[in-house]
């Protein structure tokens, strides 16, 4: 029977988004009686903990979750093991080439960096100093054929800038722009195989105008 492994964090009050936005999730209960009733309503940015972009989150006219078919993120998924990479590491070519040969066209591709596992709810520490992704390298995994790349760190640099420009925001752009679907803030990559595929979903909310979605990324392992 296979096994189901969870890729997603958990998100609460205290969970922050990336800096650029820099907001708090804030989940607010009504109740009703006699007896017990609730229903919640949840204010956060739609980039809050493990999500998936869209383009028209770079691009005015771009795909909205209700626009994107679920084979675009279910499938073959491969990992791309970087678990070497500590702090304020930049993700490169040559660790493309050196760990990453086996993707080909139409894989999802997980760059595995264990920095979610490690530093998740360490607010601003996760974002500030995470491995980022370098242009080239998310061209390099373009280039390669990946449908759907994600990864277990806060991928972008400038976004931890105070002043980036949309223009900045590249490692969105080279993914989304190119036809790909962009995940992000996965987590518990070390329970993955490395050098085989598995069966990989990331099953999001169909809202339309949104750039964006919360997704319950999962992992089925024989």
């Amino acid at each position: 029977m296979p096994r189901i492994v969870d890729l997603s964090v958990e998100i609460g009050e205290a969970t922050l988004s990336p800096p650029s936005v820099n907001q708090q999730l804030k989940l607010t209960s009504f109740h009703r009686g006699p007896g017990f009733w609730q229903a919640s309503k949840v204010e956060m940015v739609l980039h809050t903990g493990s999500h998936v972009d869209f383009t028209k989150h770079v691009q005015a006219d771009g795909e909205t979750a209700a626009d994107v078919s679920l084979d675009r993120v279910f499938g073959q998924a491969l990992v791309v093991d970087l678990s070497f990479a500590q702090a304020n590491h930049q993700i490169s070519v040559a660790d493309m080439e050196a760990h990453a040969q086996m993707v080909q066209k139409g894989d999802i591709v997980l760059v595995r960096t264990d920095w979610t596992e490690k530093q998740w709810g360490n607010f601003p520490t996760y974002y500030l100093e995470s491995p980022y992704c370098a242009p080239e390298a998310a061209q390099w995994l373009i280039d390669r054929g990946a449908k759907a790349i994600g990864f277990d760190c806060f991928s972008e640099y400038c976004a931890r800038l105070p002043d980036f420009t949309s223009e900045e925001f590249i490692i969105h752009k080279i993914i989304l722009e190119n036809g790909a679907i962009l995940m992000q803030q996965l987590t518990n990559f070390s329970q993955l195989p490395v050098g085989r595929r598995f069966q990989f979903f990331a099953p999001f909310i169909k809202m339309r105008g949104a750039e964006g979605s919360p997704a319950r990324f999962f992992a089925l392992l024989e």
